[in-house]
């Protein structure tokens, strides 16, 4: 049984090894020259005004989370609607469940006012 994992583990090691070593040698050959216009803040091409680190408007965070958890649907419903006459009927009352889940979840979020944009 061990011989059938074999081949993910070399995967596994490889793809490692490789985001490890890319970042090494980008690490190795980055210039290393720092200087304070170099380290100062960039905005656009436009000096700063005021402090720089300001607090987030959470809603921004909140209206990106929402698009994911939909954008995520559609990655599941695509396949299961072009392959929907060959699938047996569990398959449809199990796609029922996920949109019921993820109508919940826009309820609640609708429900707390994420989506008013104040």
């Amino acid at each position: 049984m061990l011989e059938q994992f074999t081949s993910i583990g070399i995967f596994i090691f490889v793809g490692l090894g490789f985001a490890v070593s890319s970042l090494l040698v980008a690490w190795i050959v980055r210039p290393k020259r720092p200087n304070p216009l170099k380290m100062s803040t960039y905005e656009c091409g436009l000096e700063t005004r005021g402090r720089t680190w300001i607090q987030f408007k959470v809603s921004y965070f909140l209206y990106a989370l929402v698009f994911l958890v939909f954008d995520v649907e559609v990655v599941f419903l695509i396949p299961w609607a072009v392959e929907f006459l060959k699938l047996p009927w569990i398959a449809f009352i199990e796609m029922f469940i996920f949109i019921g889940i993820l109508v919940v979840g826009l309820w609640y979020v609708w429900k707390e006012g994420a989506l008013e944009w104040k």
